[in-house]
C-alpha cells in the first residue's frame, strides 16, 4: 500500500466534504439574492452596504471552495472561507442567538484551521 498516495486521497475527500458545505450556499444567495439582502439589512445594517457584503460573501465562497479544492497555495481556500464564516455567524446568528447555527458554524471554523495548520503553502 502506498501510503503517501493514500493520504493525498484522504485529505482531498475531506476537503472535498468540507468544500460541499459551503458550496451548496451558493445557489440560494444569489437565486434569492434580494430576500438573502432583506436578511441582512434586518441585523441592522443599511441595505446598500448589505448588497455589498452579499457579493463579498459570495465572491469568498466561490473561490474559497475552488481554492479549497484545486488551489495551489493551500491556505487561500480556508482563509477566503473563514473571511465568509466569521462575519456571517457574528453577524446572522449572534442576535438573536442560534446555538445550532452557532455551534455547527464553530465546528466548520475549526476545519478550515485545521485545514490550515495542515498546508503546505
Amino acid at each position: 500500500m502506498n501510503f503517501p498516495n493514500a493520504r493525498k486521497s484522504f485529505d482531498f475527500f475531506g476537503r472535498l466534504c468540507l468544500a460541499t458545505t459551503f458550496a451548496i450556499a451558493i445557489p440560494p444567495k444569489i437565486i434569492k439574492f434580494q430576500t438573502v439582502v432583506g436578511s441582512i439589512s434586518k441585523q441592522g445594517i443599511p441595505e446598500g452596504f448589505a448588497s455589498v457584503l452579499l457579493i463579498s460573501a459570495i465572491a469568498c465562497l466561490v473561490g474559497g471552495v475552488v481554492y479549497l479544492l484545486f488551489g495551489k497555495d493551500e491556505r487561500v481556500g480556508p482563509s477566503l472561507l473563514l473571511l465568509f464564516i466569521v462575519p456571517t455567524t457574528l453577524i446572522m446568528h449572534t442576535s438573536p442567538f442560534q446555538p445550532l447555527a452557532v455551534f455547527m458554524n464553530l465546528g466548520l471554523i475549526g476545519g478550515l484551521i485545521i485545514t490550515l495548520a495542515r498546508s503546505k503553502g
